[in-house]
């Protein structure tokens, strides 16, 4: 295994309890905070393995928060950001182009800004405009890998704030059930496993519903497209059963060529129950593999860091299923080069 995995993502995958101890301690008694009646709207901006920081922020905070939430992922932001806004930057590097064009424009509209980087430029910028921010431990092999340290840190601000009271029990929660389930992962034959020889050499479809499972899925396909460096795709019901399953209709013969995987968990409202029960009877028969997967785990956020952990495992084993390199992702290297010398 380990001439297949250069960069120790294996390793990085199994350490992800730790590493979400380790943001949530980070991020604790951070000064400079604004305080809760000045924030009216708060907006996430990330990218790539750093963005689905604010997936996870509006998929767990969100419907409890008593201010709306928006998600980023471009290099500007909406006209209403300003000095009732919390805005937090989110990169990995710190030196994420659109991350740090969209946080300077905030800057220049008064917003209230904690950064969340292991340095770089978005690291400078906030030590120069006096922002507080968070550092990320900089040995971890690649962003994709750092979801706890870039996710868990926001929740335990709004936390401090009195915006989203309790987090600290429900992060606690999730990293027991991360050690649970990195124990059953690290077997022989574990669930990750079974279901990546199910999928193997196929295009798979991540299903799922409600924000938090909506997260799930698009985690499971990034990392499917980064580890594996193979298309993959994800789908929320029930809008799913609004247009996306009609175009299973009428199929080629190649139609086989995918898998589909609905990933379901207890915060399902019960008529998306009754959706995927159909949905299979439909879908099923036009794929090669079908394969549903539960998460375990008290609340939503151990819920979902099930789902991220398994996924994670799922994708290092389809890598080495197909003798592929997790770690390196020299396509998206290679394009930001270009980006930078055109």
């Amino acid at each position: 295994m380990m001439q297949l995995d250069s960069l120790n993502m294996w390793e990085a995958a199994a350490a992800l309890p730790e590493q979400v101890e380790t943001a949530a301690s980070a991020a604790v008694a951070l000064h400079g905070l604004p305080i809760k009646s000045e924030i009216e709207n708060i907006v996430i901006l990330g990218m790539g393995g750093s963005g689905i920081t604010g997936d996870v922020l509006l998929s767990i905070a969100g419907p409890f928060l008593a201010v709306p939430v928006v998600v980023i992922k471009s290099y500007t932001v909406p006209a209403f950001v300003g000095s009732s806004t919390l805005v937090f930057a989110v990169s990995f590097s710190g030196n994420t182009e659109e991350v740090i064009e969209a946080v300077t424009i905030a800057a220049e509209q008064g917003a209230q800004i904690v950064v969340v980087a292991s340095g770089g430029e978005l690291v400078r910028f906030a030590e120069s405009s006096g922002f507080p921010w968070i550092s990320v431990p900089s040995d971890i092999p690649q962003p994709r890998a750092a979801i706890g340290a870039l996710s868990i840190p926001p929740l335990v601000v709004l936390e401090e704030i009195g915006l989203f009271p309790g987090a600290t029990h429900w992060i606690d929660l999730a990293v027991a059930q991360l050690k649970r389930r990195r124990d059953q992962l690290l077997l022989e034959g574990s669930v990750a496993r079974e279901i990546a020889e199910k999928i193997a050499a196929t295009v798979p479809l991540f299903l799922s519903s409600a924000a938090m499972g909506l997260t799930g899925a698009m985690r499971w396909k990034a990392q499917v497209n980064e580890n594996v460096k193979s298309p993959a795709f994800y789908g929320v019901f029930p809008e799913a059963c609004h247009n996306e399953i009609t175009g299973w209709e009428n199929l080629y013969p190649e139609a086989h060529a995918f898998s589909m995987v609905v990933l379901r968990h207890d915060i399902e409202h019960p008529q998306v129950g009754r959706r995927f029960a159909l949905a299979k009877e439909l879908l099923k028969p036009k794929v090669r593999s079908f394969v549903e997967h539960r998460a375990d785990g008290e609340g939503e956020l151990a819920q979902l860091l099930d789902l991220v952990i398994v996924g994670d495992f799922v994708s290092l084993h389809l890598a080495e299923i197909a003798g592929v390199d997790p770690g390196p992702i020299p396509v998206l290297v290679d394009f930001k080069e270009q980006l930078k010398s055109s």
